[in-house]
């Protein structure tokens, strides 16, 4: 497949993903508009197997069976989301919106570009050309450009929610407290999206990790609060406290 004429589902990706850069909430907009724009099927067209397949350009079954040698032997071997075997575009977008700011094609790209990089970049290719072999719930293919936005706006909300998170952590608007708390719910997204990957996360290292999370959550309110003054500045005689995050 030439990069250059990627299916028609592909430039729709590419459009969705500069509305996905201007405002979060449009990329996070219904299941079933994020699939249209970003090349997943509809419900209609996932009900549909043989004419989601005939629309991609993909083979028949018979076909497929045939051309499993033209697959790459790493994509082939590739272990990633196979615990999402029959979930659904929709679906999986679905919980991302209710938990993150990003999208099923973000999440999904953003670990395919980690795992496909070579020593001269990534290989967007045959990324794009493979998506709907490495990871179930990606039905299209997508062209490199397509591929590079989707990696794109993952990295800019990723920034984008941690400097809302920082400031939220620096601000004092949330106790030590609320902070352990928050961090608790948060860790447990994020470790059960590494568990949907294949990763496997022993108790031990999940406990550790917890408690490293938590200091430096402390030392950052600590920090805040020392550079801010009001919070260790006695309202009485003026004496400034060290602050202990506690």
């Amino acid at each position: 497949m030439s990069d250059d004429t990627g299916p028609a589902a592909d430039s729709a990706g590419e459009t969705g993903d500069s509305a996905a850069d201007r405002s979060p909430s449009e990329t996070t907009g219904p299941a079933g508009s994020e699939a249209d724009t970003t090349g997943a099927s509809d419900e209609t067209d996932t009900a549909d197997a043989s004419d989601e397949t005939n629309t991609t350009g993909a083979s028949d079954e018979t076909d497929t069976t045939g051309a499993s040698d033209d697959v790459p032997r790493d994509v082939r071997k590739y272990e990633r989301f196979k615990k999402m075997d029959g979930a659904r575009y929709e679906r999986v977008n679905e919980f991302l919106r209710d938990r993150t700011y990003i999208t099923a094609r973000e999440w999904a790209i953003a670990r395919l570009c980690a795992d496909f990089r070579t020593e001269t970049g990534v290989e967007m290719t045959k990324i794009g050309e493979n998506l709907p072999e490495l990871v179930p719930f990606m039905t299209d293919t997508y062209t490199p450009q397509a591929v590079n936005q989707a990696r794109y706006s993952f990295e800019e909300k990723v920034t984008k929610a941690g400097a809302t998170f920082l400031y939220g952590a620096m601000s004092g608007f949330f106790t030590a407290e609320d902070l352990d708390e928050m961090m608790y719910e948060v860790t447990e997204v994020a470790k059960f999206l590494l568990e949907v990957e294949g990763v496997d996360l022993a108790v031990a290292d999940e406990l550790e990790a917890e408690d490293k999370i938590s200091e430096v959550m402390r030392d950052v309110r600590a920090s805040s609060a020392d550079l801010r003054g009001e919070e260790v500045r006695c309202p009485e005689c003026g004496h400034v406290h060290e602050p202990t995050g506690e």
